[in-house]
């Protein structure tokens, strides 16, 4: 597509960009979601053990999360396209690469160490570099959209992944996204320029008078540059309570619903494609509520909105261990946690954005996100610990809720004054 043509779509064609990057996001959640379908498919090729596999997992896991901010400040050293294409590239070889691995330490390797620079490169701060670039308005819902893609594809993807290892083997799921990963290469070189300016537009909803914002100037190096921005926003009370609560978010989410859900299910009986199929009508519910919350951050104080959302999850996680795992109950509780399970990024990323600015925000946003994956990490091990220990998800779950309730009570306490313009200029 030339740039003319890009220019006859006018400010719109910054939905050009957020359906590109929309599958992107898609494919990078599969990715990081596959090691659980694959689990028991690589035990019965290799003979490894089980928690040989899940070290692979965790440590993509861990530096998915680690890798967010710095991507966030690649895309202002080397440009959002380069990274975007570098990390799908990645992703594609290293899935790839999986199928000549003989050693564990190959598994770690592709599906651990580059699986997880990769999927981290392609995750929500991508998302929050792209509306604060190419929006003005309505930054809350492509959020939201956006952010509901991360785990839409998680949950969603799985029981197809879970059908292709059974009717081919864990090689039919390896294949498939690493084609998938490659295909989108072409559409983001040809789709996604670097920012609006550079095709000749404004952002959406932007004034027609507004001047298109220039390129950071290099002036050190984004390593540099991503500690940096910890430094100055770990000085603030806002940073500290924004962490506290996405730990908390991804303590209740990925790390135990995501990881210890089906086996829960399985103590009270549950066969697994069921219980599945159950995180898959929470991933449908996620995109509709997630989007919802995005819709509503760019109208409400975002801080009521995480209260609501954390009291939310918080009682639903206090409700599960007695529901009685009928069909009709766990169908209520994959509707309303669905519709909750990371509706929480949208007012997250304003808060980030409305502290620390445009520019900043979204490294800011990133090292966040870093808080998420940690405490997702503490939750998939403390859930697996204390099930041994007990012989029962009760406490581990009636755990996760009551830090629902902590966490929604931490959301009241941000301060949304504007802050010190020498902040800002730190950040900046």
């Amino acid at each position: 597509m030339t740039i003319v043509h890009k220019r006859s779509f006018g400010q719109r064609y910054a939905f050009v960009v957020v359906a590109v990057i929309f599958c992107a996001l898609l494919i990078s959640s599969a990715m990081r979601s596959a090691p659980g379908v694959l689990m028991l498919p690589l035990q019965n090729a290799f003979g490894w053990g089980r928690d040989t596999i899940s070290l692979s997992a965790a440590i993509g896991i861990l530096i998915y999360g680690l890798a967010g901010p710095f991507a966030a400040a690649l895309m202002e050293r080397i440009g959002l396209r380069r990274t975007v294409l570098a990390a799908l590239a990645l992703m594609s070889v290293s899935t790839a690469s999986s199928l000549l691995m003989t050693q564990p330490w190959h598994l770690m390797l592709t599906w651990g160490i580059v699986s997880g620079i990769a999927t981290g490169s392609v995750a929500a701060v991508l998302g929050a570099t792209i509306v604060n670039r190419w929006f003005t308005t309505n930054r809350g819902l492509v959020m939201g959209l956006m952010s509901a893609s991360t785990a839409t594809g998680t949950l969603i993807f799985l029981p197809a992944m879970a059908a292709l290892a059974e009717s081919g083997g864990w090689q039919t799921v390896v294949i498939a996204i690493a084609i998938a990963a490659a295909l989108l290469i072409p559409l983001v070189y040809f789709l996604v320029p670097e920012r609006p300016g550079a095709i000749g537009l404004t952002r959406f909803g932007a004034k027609s008078d507004e001047v298109p914002e220039p390129p950071r100037a290099a002036q050190r190096g984004f390593l540099t540059e991503t500690f940096t921005i910890l430094r100055n926003a770990a000085a603030t009370r806002t940073f500290w309570f924004l962490f506290a609560t996405f730990f908390i978010c991804g303590f209740t989410t990925n790390g135990l619903i995501g990881t210890h859900l089906i086996a829960f299910c399985g103590d009270h009986g549950i066969p697994e494609v069921q219980a599945a199929g159950l995180l898959a009508l929470m991933g449908v519910f996620d995109l509709i509520g997630t989007t919802f919350s995005g819709w509503l951050t760019d109208r409400f104080d975002p801080r009521k909105l995480l209260f609501v959302y954390y009291g939310v999850r918080g009682l639903s996680l206090l409700y599960l261990p007695y529901s009685g795992f009928s069909g009709v109950s766990l169908t209520i509780f994959a509707v309303f946690y669905g519709l909750d399970w990371i509706a929480t990024v949208p007012p997250t990323l304003k808060l980030a954005n409305e502290k620390f600015g445009d520019r900043s925000g979204p490294i800011v946003f990133g090292w966040v996100l870093a808080g998420h994956q940690a405490g997702g990490a503490t939750a998939a091990f403390l859930g697996g610990f204390m099930r041994e220990w007990q012989g029962n998800y009760t406490m581990a779950f009636l755990l996760a809720g009551t830090t629902g309730l902590v966490a929604a009570a931490i959301a009241m306490m941000i301060n949304r004054e504007k802050p010190e313009p020498m902040l800002r200029e730190k950040l900046a």
